[in-house]
């Protein structure tokens, strides 16, 4: 498919400029295909894989038919995960910085009930928020929808797979018939299709192709029983050395087996799995994200929504349960032209995955041999970074170039030492190279941020 710029739409001219500022010059295919029936108003199905570009798609079209005189809920976006709501909201602010006086607000749980009322009392635009969150707010009447112009449903095989069907129902009985209502997922099997025929009005089908390009991702097979999976994942990981990998289970109880497993092999590693409360989750991805932790081993459903940059490996300790999820599982390597490697364990109880998994690769799968267990002597490489907790955040008005004043003042710490830095609303949190930990905690704990002394501590071992 040929590119197709932005400039053939009938954006605003500020919209266009921002895209311009963005170099967000061309389209990518979902966009291309879904954002000129969504201009018109018309509901959309769109099916593509993660990284495709459907934010914007969907994005683009809430923004060019919001009506900013007017401060009341136009455009709702529902995701799986706060993770991915985040993201969205972040994505939607940058389309907006043209438009002026946008106001989004996110609503999602694990986060305080009081100042999510406090920010819907001043009304907003757009709301990205979870289900479960927004059908709260719905049944306290702490926040009305009855205006509502567009409705997003982003992800939705994964809020189906959640669990989110009922919650979905009941918010969009509470929504006007007359919307327009988009569509986005990355499969569309049977209760996405009954979903979409409950809630949409002659949607129009756009389908991008969701298998990732060979070219970007070596995949390797290996013909493993179970009994031997933990030490194939060892030698697996100790040839490669990767300094950011997920390995993908199929249930929470094996994310912690195989977590503990490997921690105790020497391993920097944590488990990401539906158990985990919301700051232990937000902690868990921060580390992730930051380098502090080199392995997530997690489930498909709680790795929904991660915005990890450069994932050097993944790793499925058990094939998926449909192909359609192996694809999006190794989509997360092997992003904007890098090279990713993916590889896969299977026994012999696997026969017919595998001859699913062939057919819809259309490729022959052939097993390959496991590395040398000579690799087994390699000693499992550290995280670069530790994390450090501070407790204060945006409330306390902390911003990141605050914390990286006060750490790299005197000259004794640089700034290539220090790593992210992420304000939540209560806490912020700040990689640092794991040789200067002591130092690191010395000078902000000794100090004053913003005028005040917080409390620091050392998220993880930093050894």
């Amino acid at each position: 498919m040929s590119q197709t710029p932005f400039s053939n739409l009938k954006l605003q001219a500020g919209i266009l400029q921002n895209l311009a500022s963005l170099n967000y010059t061309m389209m990518t295919p979902i966009q291309a295909e879904s954002l000129p029936h969504i201009l018109t108003g018309k509901d959309v199905i769109a099916q593509s894989k993660t990284g495709s570009g459907k934010t914007a798609a969907f994005g683009l079209g809430l923004l060019e038919n919001l009506d900013i005189t007017t401060l009341h809920t136009q455009a709702l976006v529902l995701c799986p995960t706060r993770e991915l709501a985040d993201q969205v909201a972040r994505e939607l602010r940058k389309l907006a910085r043209n438009i002026a006086n946008v106001k989004i607000i996110t609503l999602c749980g694990g986060m305080p009930m009081y100042s999510q009322q406090a920010s819907l009392r001043y009304g907003a635009h757009i709301i990205v928020g979870t289900p479960g969150r927004i059908e709260d707010h719905l049944k306290r009447g702490t926040l009305k929808l009855n205006q509502l112009q567009i409705l997003v449903l982003d992800e939705a095989d994964r809020m189906l797979e959640m669990g989110f069907q009922l919650a979905l129902d009941s918010i969009v009985k509470k929504l006007p018939e007359q919307r327009q209502t988009l569509l986005f997922s990355a499969t569309f099997q049977k209760k996405t299709q009954a979903i979409a025929k409950r809630m949409m009005r002659q949607p129009i089908t756009v389908k991008v192709a969701v298998s990732h390009d060979n070219k970007n991702i070596a995949q390797c097979f290996y013909q493993v029983e179970h009994k031997n999976r933990l030490e194939a994942l060892r030698l697996l990981l100790l040839q490669q050395q990767p300094e950011s990998s997920i390995v993908f289970c199929n249930t929470k109880r094996e994310t912690e087996e195989v977590t503990n497993a490997l921690i105790y092999a020497g391993f920097s590693a944590l488990a990401l799995n539906g158990d985990l409360e919301q700051r232990e989750r937000d902690q868990a991805i921060i580390r992730f994200a930051n380098r502090s932790i080199s392995i997530l081993v997690a489930t498909d459903v709680a790795a929904r929504g991660l915005d990890i940059d450069a994932l050097d490996l993944v790793i499925n300790y058990e094939l998926a349960h449909e192909p359609e999820t192996h694809t999006h599982r190794i989509g997360r390597t092997g992003r904007a032209g890098k090279q990713g490697l993916a590889y896969s364990l299977f026994g012999t109880t696997d026969n017919y995955k595998m001859t699913v998994l062939s057919d819809y690769l259309q490729q022959n799968i052939q097993a390959s041999p496991l590395p040398s267990s000579k690799f087994l002597k390699e000693t499992a490489k550290k995280a670069a970074m530790t994390t450090l907790q501070i407790s204060g955040g945006k409330k306390h008005k902390l911003r990141p170039g605050d914390i990286l004043g006060a750490l790299t003042a005197d000259n004794d710490i640089a700034g290539a030492q220090v790593g992210r830095i992420n304000i939540m609303d209560q806490w912020a949190y700040v990689a640092v190279n794991r040789t200067i930990v002591s130092l690191a905690v010395n000078k902000l704990g000794s100090g004053k941020l913003k005028g005040r002394s917080f409390r620091i501590s050392v998220i993880g071992a930093a050894s």
